[in-house]
C-alpha cells in the first residue's frame, strides 16, 4: 500500500495530513526540544480526536500488546499509593506515561504506509544531524565540563571535554546517536542505490564520530554489542559498519583507549559509584518487590538507601541500570510487563523480517531493532530512558513496528 491519505472526504484527507504532518514535526523536535515535541503531540492528538467526531468513529486500531501496555499503566499506577510523596508520583506520572502511551498509539493509529514511515524515520535522521554537528560545534569550541562530576579528574586528568549537544548529558546524546546510527546502517544495507547507501552510511559515520566525542562507554560497549548481534543476523559487514569510526578512534586517541579500558578499573570512581548504587537499588527492590517505591520516587527514597556515599543531601535521580531502577519504582511485577512488551515487539520485528521480500521495509525494521537492542543493553549500565524524549523515542520505534506489521503490505 502507498497511499499516505484517506479521500473518503476533503475534511479527513486534510486532517490525516494534519495529524501526520504533526507526527513528523514532533519527531523532528524531540531531540531539539521537549516542549515543542509535546506542543505537536498535543496539536497531533487533538486532531486524532477531531478526526473521531467528523468521522464518527472510534478510530482506535487494537494491538498485540493493548492488554500488556495496559497492565503497565496500572502497574505503574498503582506504584504511586507506596511513594512518600504521593501528590509528586501522581503528576510526574500522568505527565510522563500520558506522553508516552499516546504517541504509540498516535502513530500506530494515524500512519499507514511505508512512504509515511520512511517519512518519519528521515525526520528522526535529519534532526540528528544537527544535533550531532552541535556536538562537534561544543567539541571545537571547547565546553568546561568540571562543574558536572561527568569525569573522575584523578583518573581522565587529560579528558576535558565530553559533548553532550541539545541533550542534558553525554550518556544520554550517546544513547541518541546509538538509535540514529543504528536506523541509518539498517536503511543503508537495504537501500538499493548507490548514492542512497553512500548518504546513508555516511550520516552513520556522522553519529559515530559524534559518538565517540561522548566517551560514553556505556554507548561504546552497547555499539560492539549491537554490532556483533547484528552481524550475526544480517551479515559480518554490518560490524565493520557500526565499527570502523569506533575503531579508529579507539587506535589513533589515546583518551579514548583510556577512557575504554577503565571499564576494567575497579578504582574508577564511576564505575564504583554504579555498583554501590545497584546494591542500594536491590535493597529497595527486596523491601518493596510489588508495587516499588514509587513512580519517580527514587531520588527521594535513595538517602534511606545510601550506603556509599553517606550524604543526606545527595540527590541521585537514577540508579544507572535500566532494570533495577524500573523494578525499584514500580516493583517487580512492573519489570515483568516492560520486558514483555520489549520482548512481545522485538518477536513481531524478528518476524516480519524473516517474512518480508521488501528492501525497505527489512532495512526500516532492521534499523528499529537495532536501535531497540542498543537501548536494551545500553541499560545494563544506565538508564537513558529517565530522559523524557528518549522514552518518547523508545515507544515510537516500537509503534513503527507495530504500523508495519499491521499493514496490508506486511510481508510483500
Amino acid at each position: 500500500m502507498h497511499i499516505a491519505y484517506s479521500f473518503n472526504s476533503q475534511t479527513q484527507y486534510r486532517l490525516d495530513y494534519l495529524i501526520e504532518h504533526c507526527i513528523l514535526a514532533m519527531v523532528f523536535c524531540l531531540p531539539l526540544s521537549l516542549d515543542a515535541a509535546t506542543l505537536f503531540l498535543g496539536v497531533g492528538t487533538a486532531l486524532w480526536i477531531g478526526k473521531m467526531i467528523v468521522t464518527r468513529k472510534l478510530l482506535f486500531k487494537r494491538t498485540p500488546f493493548d492488554e500488556l501496555i495496559l497492565l503497565f499503566v496500572i502497574l505503574s499506577a498503582a506504584s504511586i499509593a507506596a511513594s512518600p510523596d504521593r501528590n509528586f508520583s501522581f503528576y510526574n506520572y500522568y505527565h510522563l506515561m500520558g506522553r508516552y502511551i499516546v504517541s504509540y498509539y498516535l502513530v500506530v493509529n494515524n500512519l499507514h504506509s511505508l512512504r509515511q514511515l520512511q517519512r518519519l524515520v528521515w525526520s528522526v535522521l535529519i534532526s540528528a544531524v544537527l544535533v550531532a554537528f552541535y556536538g562537534f560545534y561544543q567539541y571545537i569550541q571547547g565546553v568546561d565540563i568540571s562543574t558536572f562530576h561527568w569525569v573522575d579528574g584523578e583518573q581522565f586528568p587529560d579528558l576535558k571535554i565530553r559533548v553532550f549537544s541539545t541533550l542534558q548529558n553525554p550518556n544520554l546524546l550517546a544513547g541518541f546517536l546509538v538509535v540514529v546510527m543504528s536506523l541509518a546502517v539498517g536503511l543503508g544495507l537495504h537501500t538499493e542505490s548507490m548514492p542512497g547507501k553512500l548518504l546513508l552510511f555516511a550520516l552513520a559515520a556522522v553519529f559515530g564520530a559524534c559518538l565517540v566525542l561522548t566517551y560514553s562507554r556505556g554507548a561504546w560497549l552497547s555499539v560492539l554489542a549491537v554490532a556483533a548481534i547484528c552481524a550475526h543476523l544480517y551479515n559480518r559487514k554490518v560490524l565493520w559498519l557500526f565499527l570502523i569510526i569506533p575503531l579508529i578512534a579507539f587506535f589513533g586517541h589515546d583518551a579514548v583507549m583510556e577512557r575504554l579500558l577503565s571499564v576494567l578499573n575497579p578504582t574508577d570512581t564511576s564505575s564504583t559509584l554504579r555498583i554501590a548504587l545497584w546494591e542500594s537499588t536491590l535493597a529497595m527492590i527486596m523491601d518493596k518487590p510489588l508495587l516499588g517505591i514509587g513512580w519517580g520516587a527514587y531520588w527521594q527514597v535513595y538517602p534511606e538507601y545510601d550506603f556509599f556515599l553517606n550524604n543526606p543531601d545527595a540527590r541521585i535521580v537514577h540508579a544507572h541500570n535500566m532494570y533495577l531502577h524500573i523494578a525499584a519504582e514500580i516493583g517487580i511485577p512492573g519489570l515483568l510487563a516492560f520486558l514483555a512488551i520489549i520482548f512481545g515487539h522485538a518477536k513481531k520485528a524478528v518476524d516480519i523480517l524473516s517474512k518480508t521480500n521488501n528492501r525497505m521495509i527489512a532495512g526500516i525494521i532492521f534499523g528499529v531493532m537495532a536501535a531497540v537492542l542498543g537501548l536494551v543493553l545500553n541499560g545494563f549500565t544506565d538508564y537513558i530512558m529517565f530522559n523524557v524524549q528518549l522514552s518518547m523515542l523508545f515507544w515510537l520505534l516500537n509503534a513503527i513496528i507495530i504500523v508495519v506489521w499491521e499493514g496490508n503490505y506486511r510481508y510483500n
